[in-house]
């Protein structure tokens, strides 16, 4: 059984990726369109709706971290499903919304879910090296 934490990002993290990939629109119009075209997601996505809305509102400063910290890896070969599990983890881990093992964690765990094999190594490396960095490791 999941945690409703677990689901939130999960379900946060589905937003980012619609919002990215619909040349980021305000985060409400988003969700209105998910809703319209699966309403049985209802509750999840509106209880999700403030993380996913707090990420974008940081994307800039976020994009920027994630392109420190990835060796070697500008931000556009970077697929759109890791930039946005990476840029949710990170919002956690740097606003201190959660423990920083918890932030990391969880981006595995959804790098695993939604991304490629490859991805969960990529995602726990980047987000190390950002919570080395700012001292929350």
């Amino acid at each position: 059984m999941l945690r409703p934490e677990t689901k939130q990002r999960a379900r946060a993290l589905q937003l980012l990726y619609a919002w990215e990939l619909q040349q980021r629109p305000p985060m409400h119009e988003v969700v209105e369109q998910l809703l319209r075209a699966s309403p049985r997601w209802g509750a999840a996505v509106e209880n999700a709706e403030p993380l996913a809305t707090a990420v974008t509102k940081r994307v800039d400063e976020l994009d920027a971290e994630i392109e420190q910290a990835a060796d070697n890896w500008r931000l556009a070969r970077i697929g759109a499903i890791e930039q946005s599990i990476l840029r949710l983890s990170l919002y956690e881990l740097l606003s201190g919304t959660v423990p920083p093992r918890v932030a990391i964690s969880e981006g595995v765990r959804l790098a695993q879910w939604f991304a490629g094999s490859k991805a969960p190594s990529f995602v726990n490396g980047v987000l190390d090296a950002v919570a080395r960095r700012a001292g929350r490791l």
